[in-house]
């Protein structure tokens, strides 16, 4: 659960300011990747409940697992932007910033006083960088759209289910998730551009584009046959053998993407004469045949328990792994040795567990992540340091009501 180097790392992002209005999750984990990569993340949350994701159970301590999971490493501001105060130190703040965040319905910044087009009068560096469900010039721009919605009109849904069974969203919030990181590839490489031009720009992804851009193979299926890809469960629409096959006490995944790898799985199952029969021995003819196919290898390998099969598929290198709880997932041997998990201590609740960033620079990892902020935690710290305010001045806008009390 360390680095592997134990010698912090600073990050390529360092020196980069981060304002983030964001919320829920497909700001907060955008957000939450840059504070990974040493940007300095200020997260502007509203007074009293703070973001949403605050109030979702099950909690440690005062914090919610939701907001654990994606607020790592950031500052916390609480502010109320629909006073003239709070508005200005929003717009202070923005001033000062490299990278801006926000995942409200389209207008809402605009009405708050704080769009683009304003806020790049005063930084014309700015990377605006704008999340919402469908975008300000869909027909459905104005349509509350979370996760599960993205999904349904995405057709992601349609296809993520076992034949015949009734449609199901992915067990991860992919809808979100995608908005999120297609949105990170247009603020870096506008970032990138900003270095050499020195001028910002307006980057805008939307939830639901994001989706349809990731349906790859499946989109270039209806594009050429005319058809929508049908429901499969865990097997492939093109490629056979692959997906779950039943043991005797259980399934195992296989995924034979490669003619080798069917030879493989042929020998494997001491059915090598399956290579050389007709009806299976290309791509084409066992996607004609799968009916034919699939019982023969479900009959063989429900002889044999799980564990059996685990060790003869690695034997004959054919690409195989158990289906893992989540549980399982993050206690298997490849988690601790690739040191994805990091122990951080927060002064209110204590000890707790957190998923570290994937990616490496010279065989390191992101710096060890700071535990997630109580609301407003360092909204006296924030004015002090990046605006310059007195101690009294600040607590004259307590008085008022416009920033958190502590």
């Amino acid at each position: 659960m360390t680095q592997a180097d134990d010698t912090p790392r600073k990050g390529p992002l360092s020196g980069i300011q981060v304002l983030d209005f964001s919320r829920i999750l497909s700001g907060p984990y955008a957000s939450m990747v840059l504070a990974d990569l040493g940007a300095d993340v200020i997260k502007i949350e509203p007074l009293g409940r703070g973001d949403e994701t605050r109030g979702f159970p099950p909690h440690q301590g005062p914090l919610s697992h939701y907001y654990i999971a994606l607020n790592r490493s950031k500052k916390s501001v609480a502010l109320d932007l629909k006073s003239p105060e709070g508005l200005q130190i929003a717009r202070q703040l923005a001033a000062q910033s490299d990278i801006l965040l926000e995942n409200f319905r389209p207008g809402v910044m605009d009405r708050l006083g704080l769009g683009y087009d304003t806020l790049k009068t005063e930084n014309p560096g700015l990377i605006y960088t704008s999340i919402s469900g469908f975008g300000a010039d869909s027909p459905l721009g104005e349509k509350p759209a979370f996760d599960i919605v993205a999904q349904a009109l995405s057709g992601v849904m349609s296809v993520n289910r076992e034949p015949g069974q009734p449609p199901n969203r992915l067990g991860l919030p992919l809808g979100d998730m995608a908005g999120s990181i297609f949105s990170l590839f247009g603020l870096l490489a506008a970032l990138h551009e900003r270095n050499v031009t020195g001028e910002g720009q307006h980057v805008e992804v939307a939830m639901l584009d994001s989706l349809i851009a990731m349906q790859g193979y499946l989109s270039q299926i209806y594009f050429l046959t005319g058809q929508s890809p049908e429901p499969v469960g865990t097997r492939h629409p093109s490629i056979v053998p692959y997906g779950a096959f039943p043991t005797s006490d259980g399934h195992v995944i296989v995924a034979c993407l490669t003619e080798r790898f069917w030879h493989n799985f042929a020998r494997c199952l001491g059915q090598e004469e399956l290579i050389e029969d007709p009806r299976f021995a290309a791509y084409e003819a066992r996607l004609a045949n799968r009916d034919a196919l699939e019982p023969l290898i479900a009959a063989r390998m429900t002889q044999d328990d799980t564990a059996y099969w685990l060790d003869r598929l690695a034997e004959f290198d054919v690409p195989s792994a158990p289906i893992l709880s989540i549980g399982e997932a993050l206690t298997q041997p490849h988690v601790a040795a690739r040191s994805m998990l990091d122990q951080v201590s927060h002064p209110v609740a204590g000890e707790m567990t957190l998923v570290r960033s994937p990616i490496r620079f010279d065989g390191q990892g992101a710096a060890p992540a700071r535990a997630p902020s109580l609301l407003g935690e360092q909204t006296e710290e924030v004015l002090s340091e990046r605006l310059r305010m007195s101690a009294e001045e600040i607590a004259a806008l307590r008085a008022l009501g416009v920033l958190a009390g502590t």
